[in-house]
């Protein structure tokens, strides 16, 4: 298994079970550095959905009680672990990431961290299992990855991202019927 991506780089790879395994592996890392519980730990993203392809990143979504309360205490343990805050502006939402080296060119691993179990996370939560459960959708997600890198000569994240984001308000507007 191989896992990561440079700045701004979009490449997709096949499926790998040993995501799985990967995430397990820094779950119990994470639990380490913030005693926290276990199902406030989550894998998500196209890593988590059986048998699609994916960007090799593993996202890891965290669950806290007040995002305004991550501090330079939980900073700093995570750091111990390898992941670092990013400088990235989200609503809902403070992300840190893993590298390969200390030049940190290239990602492995996110970790997003949203209020458990508001609406965000349960968003998250939902579209990981949506496709999980329903192949067809699952099939569509991979169609729509696909078709963007076929599309683009020079891809970019951003364009990446905005190109799946009507897809994925469709999974999200299911949970709420």
């Amino acid at each position: 298994m191989k896992l990561g991506l440079k700045n701004n780089e979009v490449r997709i790879v096949p499926f790998d079970s040993e995501w799985n395994n990967e995430f397990l592996k820094v779950k119990q890392e994470i639990q380490s550095v913030l005693e926290i519980d276990g199902n406030r730990i989550e894998h998500i993203g196209s890593t988590a959905i059986e048998k699609i392809s994916a960007k090799p990143i593993i996202d890891i979504l965290l669950g806290v009680d007040d995002l305004h309360k991550i501090d330079k205490e939980m900073e700093k343990n995570l750091r111990k672990i390898g992941f670092y805050r990013l400088r990235v502006e989200r609503t809902n939402e403070v992300v840190f990431a893993k590298f390969t080296n200390e030049k940190f060119e290239v990602k492995t691993h996110f970790i997003h961290a949203v209020s458990f179990k508001e609406e965000l996370w349960t968003n998250l939560i939902f579209f990981r299992d949506y496709l999980n459960e329903h192949e067809v959708e699952k099939k569509a997600y991979a169609n729509i990855k696909e078709d963007y890198l076929r599309q683009n000569n020079s891809p970019n994240i951003n364009e990446y991202t905005d190109f799946k984001t009507e897809f994925v308000k469709k999974i999200f507007a299911k949970r709420l019927l």
